[in-house]
């Protein structure tokens, strides 16, 4: 049975995805430590940098799969972005948990560790073997929820 507290935050995590700008895919995050939120993010564009459609879309006009040439994209993960808020405003986020709606990929992964953050809760699996074998020998525990 999962803590209550993790279906709340991951329901907290689906309602921030709703702030999502991707047209292929909209993600949410919610950093947590001590059963309060630090930060949140959601995946988009930088700050004052025009959005994406469908018509203009990187990887859609070059039809990259999901998961790979993660270069080829105007936006920042929902990852990225709540640990970019935690800098932002001066949040430590050493030692938190974070709640995503889907499993980080490698590039998140490597960020989540390197910010101390050393449990990964997540919904929808990402395949990623790169990030899959660095959460284990970083020792970070991976939690899905149904």
């Amino acid at each position: 049975m999962r803590p209550q507290w993790d279906t709340y935050f991951m329901k907290i995590a689906e309602d921030v995805a709703t702030r999502s700008t991707c047209t292929r895919r909209q993600v949410g995050a919610v950093i947590v430590k001590d059963k309060r939120i630090l930060t949140t993010g959601y995946n988009g564009v930088p700050t004052g940098i025009t959005h994406c459609t469908p018509e203009t879309c990187i990887r859609t006009l070059l039809n990259i799969p999901s998961g790979e040439r993660h270069e080829l994209c105007r936006g920042l993960h929902a990852e990225q972005n709540a640990i970019i808020q935690g800098a932002l405003h001066g949040v430590s986020i050493n030692g938190a948990k974070i709640y995503v709606t889907h499993q980080p990929c490698s590039i998140c992964t490597k960020m989540l560790i390197n910010s101390g953050i050393k449990t990964f809760i997540y919904k929808s699996p990402y395949r990623d073997e790169l990030a899959d074998e660095m959460v284990k020998e970083a020792d970070v525990t991976t939690i899905v929820m149904e």
